[in-house]
């Protein structure tokens, strides 16, 4: 699935640079030719040895020159197999074409395909990521550090600051613009005739509209006491023209106080028959919301008109505006509510993922799981990673600078080659003079 998901046509692979030697790399060189001048040295010096001892051997010495002859020689040998073994992994021994030789240079990419391969098999299967994970006991760990209050105190800064900066990058205009749509397209999906019966038909039940109905009879009767000429004027304005100024004024006076009247009374006596009037209606108004086809339509209607005005939108795009400037003054604020909260939930998470088996069984077999998911989904492309990267460098520049790093240590082998094999041709020789004599 992963080869097929990233196959394809792309852009072409910029070349990797070649390797930069630092001044740790140039050290290291100067430490592989100080040995490789040691370990040629050891070589010079026995075939000296060789020399000599053969030339006192002719020259009518007998017993020791000849068992000196035998381990020189034979350390020459193991000198000169350990160097053509050495040599061969990064050139081709005095530049002849020897099979199998410059190693490195020559099998540069199938090493890296290798690699990779051995990278995937031995580390990214699942039974190695979920031993390790298991073995390290991620939850524990994580419970004890965050447990400590400096540690949660990091942890909040830290989740303050990237809340800070993610908000910062966000462009107010995008966000309203989501945040906008998204409002808009619930509100417009879900139908709210319903749900707004049930809330009117539970709020008629327990008698909370009343305070809203001693609220407008209040202000009502205040606002007729204000404004009693203008009722009075209202009132004298609708009596027909042919009815003498004076009998307005009485009837426009009679029917300003039967309204103050009503208004006071039903202010004032929780049992007065337009309350009841009210309580009817409401509750036949909620049961139409949730049962009548005609009504949920006319509110559908309505909610879609209120929601396509331009003035709806403007207010519900700003209040991300709102929402943005509250989150970052509490994220800046150290003794804010929301930081306060997320040091005590640190803390708490901290404590129980410390003490609790079970929670640290969940947190753990989540990370395995997530773990297992990238390594098997992706461990194709993180195997190509290394056989790719392997396959982009300079073969000379791997070549010098494996040397490099590896170089020292296998300069010991031919110093190891040249005294084994001095004392293996002195144990043969010794053997073979013995069973001979």
């Amino acid at each position: 699935m992963s080869d097929q998901r990233f196959s394809g046509p792309g852009p072409a692979a910029a070349p990797l640079p070649p390797f930069a030697y630092s001044a740790a790399d140039e050290e290291k060189r100067q430490g592989v030719r100080r040995m490789k001048a040691t370990a040629t040295g050891l070589l010079l010096l026995v075939a000296v040895i060789y020399v000599l001892a053969t030339w006192a051997e002719r020259s009518g010495i007998d017993g020791w020159p000849a068992y000196v002859a035998a381990a020189a020689e034979a350390g020459m040998v193991g000198a000169l197999a350990d160097w053509f073994a050495v040599t061969a992994l990064f050139k081709r021994p005095m530049g002849l074409p020897i099979p199998h030789t410059a190693i490195i240079p020559t099998k540069k990419d199938q090493l890296g395909t290798t690699l990779g391969s051995f990278v995937g098999e031995n580390f990214l299967s699942e039974d190695v990521v979920r031993t390790r994970l298991r073995a390290i006991g991620v939850g524990s760990r994580v419970g004890t550090w965050l447990a400590e209050p400096d540690h949660a105190d990091r942890v909040t800064e830290e989740l303050s600051t990237a809340l800070r900066g993610a908000l910062t990058v966000l462009r107010d205009s995008d966000v309203q613009a989501v945040v906008g749509e998204a409002i808009t397209r619930r509100a417009d999906a879900a139908e709210v005739a319903p749900g707004i019966g049930k809330a009117l038909e539970s709020i008629v039940a327990d008698g909370s509209h009343d305070r809203a109905v001693d609220l407008i009879c209040t202000r009502a009767y205040a606002w007729l006491v204000h404004h009693a000429d203008s009722v009075m004027e209202a009132i004298e304005g609708g009596a027909p023209g042919w009815t003498p100024r004076f009998v307005d004024r009485k009837v426009g006076d009679r029917v300003y106080k039967e309204l103050l009247r009503f208004i006071s009374e039903m202010r004032d006596e929780p049992d007065h028959p337009a309350r009841g009037a009210i309580d009817r209606f409401l509750t036949d108004f909620a049961s139409d919301l949730q049962s009548d086809a005609d009504t949920r339509s006319r509110v559908e209607r309505l909610k879609s008109e209120i929601l396509g005005r331009g003035e709806v939108q403007d207010v519900i795009a700003s209040a991300w505006a709102s929402v943005r400037t509250m989150i970052i003054s509490a994220a800046e604020d150290e003794q804010s509510e929301l930081r306060l909260r997320v040091r005590s939930s640190l803390l708490s998470l901290g404590r129980r993922l410390a003490t609790d088996g079970r929670l640290q069984g969940k947190l753990d077999g989540w990370l395995e799981d997530a773990a297992v998911y990238v390594v098997t989904t992706y461990r194709g492309e993180i195997t190509s990673l290394i056989s790719d990267t392997v396959a982009g460098w300079d073969a000379e520049h791997t070549s010098k600078k494996i040397e490099a790093h590896i170089g020292r240590d296998l300069q010991f082998i031919r110093i190891n080659g040249t005294v084994v094999g001095a004392l293996a041709g002195l144990l043969i020789y010794t053997v073979s003079h013995a069973v001979g004599g």
